[in-house]
């Protein structure tokens, strides 16, 4: 069927857009899983997918669809591992702690409802920012690009200076350090896991930062019931977060070796204070999400994936239908708010419901599986280490934000 609008060419083809539709509801399913699982990144499960793409029968612009929405819907999804059990998908560490903070009181219903407008309100952001800040971004991008290293070092410096003690600030250096040291040290290694889209950012944030939660947890009384669902922020608040939230996540889609994890570190430095956790969540989930928008951007303009979702699209040799991709990211974000409200309220019911130290080994033996699984051997013990690192901040008082040294130290040195 072809029709016009306002002198716009439309076709509509029926069977196209079912299938079109099976796919992306496929993605929305694969993302739902993945978003879920404790501790399992974004890229991870991209790479899976691209690995199988070519035996899924299919255009391969349908492929690339279902990817793109799985992608969407884990950036949803991945903070109810986060608040639930504290354990993060890497691009949520920087939130980790400030929203598990919400749960233990009692007010883990509101972080999901903060988290979801936080990443619908990027998707909304997005699209109708995308292209003037891809033309602003491509014509400074030689410029920033040049000076990442220095814009990093003061990202670094401002997270350890504006800690509130004497003592808290060198509890920050330390893990700055430690942390930043230790990315030296792996992110470079080459995992030998069992699946090839392994890599080591799994082990070393689930041992920075979930592992030392579930420790600290053992033996404490759990999630407490959770109250209602009622947001304590003003719609001005959470929108003007969430576009913080949007043009950090913008940074991450243009600029090379800028992960969402340090996008939201330093989106954390332009939230005001009196917002503290909330404020967090809700600039740190959207970081997350915008970026799955930007980076479509980013690939047309440039040329080069930002993204894992993005890398694994291109490994499938998917084309870069816009309007197509547009559309499932646009509908995997409807379902990942719905489905955010009505799974992340039973997880945290389910959580609340288990004796929490069994819980909290069980959790720490799936991280360890999941750490030999993408990175063999070297996974579980780089996770080991990590977690002894992890433990630096919580005994200064220091915010666990200062362990995202372990992705901006090498970036300064140019590891």
């Amino acid at each position: 069927m072809v029709g016009s609008l306002f002198g716009v060419r439309i076709v509509l083809a029926p069977e196209a857009t079912a299938t079109a539709l099976l796919f992306v509801l496929g993605g929305i399913a694969l993302g739902t899983v993945s978003g879920l699982i404790p501790g399992l990144h974004a890229n991870n499960m991209a790479l899976l997918l691209a690995a199988g793409a070519t035996a899924i029968p299919g255009p391969p612009r349908y492929v690339g669809a279902a990817m793109l929405a799985a992608g969407t819907v884990h950036t949803f999804l991945d903070v109810v591992p986060t608040l639930a059990l504290g354990v993060p998908d890497p691009a949520m560490a920087a939130t980790a702690l400030p929203g598990h903070e919400l749960v233990l009181a009692g007010r883990g219903r509101e972080a999901l409802r903060l988290s979801a407008l936080g990443s619908g309100l990027a998707v909304v952001l997005a699209v109708p920012l995308a292209i003037p800040v891809t033309e602003a971004v491509t014509a400074i991008y030689p410029t920033l690009r040049e000076h990442l290293s220095t814009v990093l070092a003061a990202v670094a410096v401002v997270l350890v200076t504006t800690e509130p003690s004497y003592r808290a600030t060198v509890g920050a250096a330390l893990a700055l350090v430690a942390s930043g040291g230790l990315g030296v040290a792996t992110l470079d290694l080459q995992p030998g896991g069992l699946v090839a889209a392994g890599g080591m950012l799994a082990p070393l944030f689930a041992g920075l930062f979930g592992a030392p939660v579930l420790l600290e947890a053992m033996g404490g009384s759990g999630v407490p019931e959770q109250d209602d669902t009622t947001v304590a922020m003003s719609r001005s608040a959470v929108g003007g977060l969430a576009l913080v939230g949007t043009l950090s996540g913008a940074v991450v889609g243009f600029i090379p070796g800028v992960s969402s994890a340090i996008a939201a570190t330093g989106a954390l430095l332009a939230v005001p204070y009196r917002y503290g956790a909330r404020g967090f969540v809700v600039t740190t989930s959207g970081v997350n999400t915008a970026n799955a928008v930007f980076a479509l951007f980013a690939l047309q303009a440039l040329g080069s994936p930002r993204t894992g979702v993005l890398v694994a699209v291109e490994e499938a040799g998917v084309p870069l239908a816009l309007p197509l991709l547009l559309a499932s990211v646009a509908l995997a974000a409807v379902a990942g708010f719905l489905l955010v409200l009505t799974l992340g309220d039973r997880y945290l019911r389910l959580v609340g419901r288990v004796d929490y130290t069994r819980l909290s080994l069980a959790v720490l033996g799936l991280l360890v599986v999941l750490s030999f699984v993408l990175a063999g051997g070297i996974g579980v013990g780089v996770f080991a280490v990590a977690t002894v690192v992890g433990m630096v901040p919580q005994r200064f008082g220091a915010r666990r934000a200062t362990l995202m040294g372990v992705l901006l130290v090498p970036l300064i040195v140019g590891a």
